[in-house]
């Protein structure tokens, strides 16, 4: 799709993803607890990919789960984490996805006390201010690794330094980072992670959770017998195969595609004049946040949609929820100039051509109208 901005969202599927996909539902349909020669062939392919995503993202697979999706896979993990841990504090951002976001917000009403940290004006949060942020009854920090908003990058590991001495609990969603970015610098200093296919040209409705083996919780659903019984629920075969194969490819191919990615950035920011929100400029993200001068977000978004653009005023999740994101309010950007803002991501199978367009779509918005 030539004018497609939007991969932030999803991604169409990729051809061998597919591929893969039809293969297990026509040879692998069997519920994988099955006890007969069909299920046991199942099984072994869930096991064989469970190896496969926990070698991607350098984690031990006995803490591999799959999902239907980031929201359940970040449910997942703070429940384990909350009941893992000691104490009511929790530390996160406004920043966050919805799904994290909404989850604090119950907590909050349950009873936990809860700090949000600012950003600072490139989009990270400030090591200093985390510090300042612990507690003594702290259990759990839920801070993301990529934005979903701006594509601003966390600093994990700093923030992990922070926790393991108090004994507190670290998730970070690497939804938008998984398959992009290399996570040597994120699996090991958390204790748990999520990840979702479709943002990985994988299909819909299928993701993982990695929550680490040596902590002790009880499942959110009792009585369950898939997934070591942290999630309930028949297993997605053919999705988490599809997922698997989509997932390899990116990684495989993750120097080639951070190349591609940082060329259509490059090539789009010199062809405008925009404030870039967030230090993401010269970052492999394929995600770019924008302030369009004198141009409503929203307006924008509806005349590209016309002009067969098709991009963003923030995370998808987000969409119809009033107020701008949480991320430029973390950021202390006043709720009027948010309005201005629009979301745009990339893939490394666009070319620069398509991106010059946008480019200048863009920048006939805001071009004062000369009268006849």
């Amino acid at each position: 799709m030539e004018g497609y901005f939007d991969y932030a969202a999803t991604c169409p599927m990729d051809e061998d993803a597919i591929e893969a996909y039809v293969h297990a539902t026509r040879h692998y349909f069997a519920n994988t607890k099955s006890l007969h020669d069909s299920g046991t062939k199942a099984h072994a392919l869930l096991d064989q990919c469970r190896n496969t995503i926990a070698d991607l993202l350098g984690i031990e697979r006995e803490g591999v789960y799959f999902t239907s999706g980031g929201t359940e896979s970040n449910e997942l993990a703070l429940d384990a984490l909350l009941k893992a841990g000691k104490g009511r504090h929790i530390i996160t951002t406004e920043a966050e996805h919805s799904s994290v976001r909404n989850l604090i917000q119950r907590y909050e009403g349950e009873g936990y006390k809860v700090t949000r940290v600012q950003l600072n004006e490139a989009g990270i949060v400030h090591v200093e201010d985390v510090a300042r942020a612990i507690q003594e009854d702290t259990v759990l920090m839920a801070i993301q690794h990529v934005n979903s908003d701006i594509g601003t990058v966390q600093p994990i590991r700093e923030l992990s330094d922070l926790c393991r001495p108090h004994g507190i609990l670290f998730h970070s969603d690497c939804v938008q980072s998984f398959g992009k970015m290399a996570l040597e610098e994120v699996a090991p200093y958390v204790d748990s992670l999520s990840v979702s296919s479709h943002k990985l040209y994988g299909p819909k409705g299928v993701g993982a959770v990695y929550i680490r083996p040596s902590l002790s919780s009880h499942p959110k659903t009792p009585g369950g017998t898939h997934e070591g019984g942290v999630r309930a629920g028949t297993v997605n075969t053919p999705g988490i195969a599809g997922f698997t194969v989509a997932a390899e490819k990116m990684v495989k191919e993750r120097s080639r595609i951070e190349s591609k990615i940082l060329q259509l950035k490059k090539t789009f920011l010199e062809a405008g004049e925009w404030r870039v929100v967030g230090d993401t400029a010269e970052s492999s993200v394929p995600i770019i946040g924008l302030l369009l001068p004198e141009v409503e977000g929203q307006w924008a978004m509806l005349e590209g949609n016309r002009r067969d653009f098709h991009f963003s005023t923030g995370s998808a999740c987000h969409t119809g929820s009033q107020g701008p994101p949480g991320t430029l309010l973390a950021m202390g950007c006043e709720a009027e100039e948010a309005k201005s803002f629009i979301r745009l991501s990339f893939s490394h199978e666009q070319t620069n051509e398509q991106v010059e367009k946008l480019a200048l779509f863009l920048n006939e918005l805001h071009k004062p109208t000369v009268a006849k």
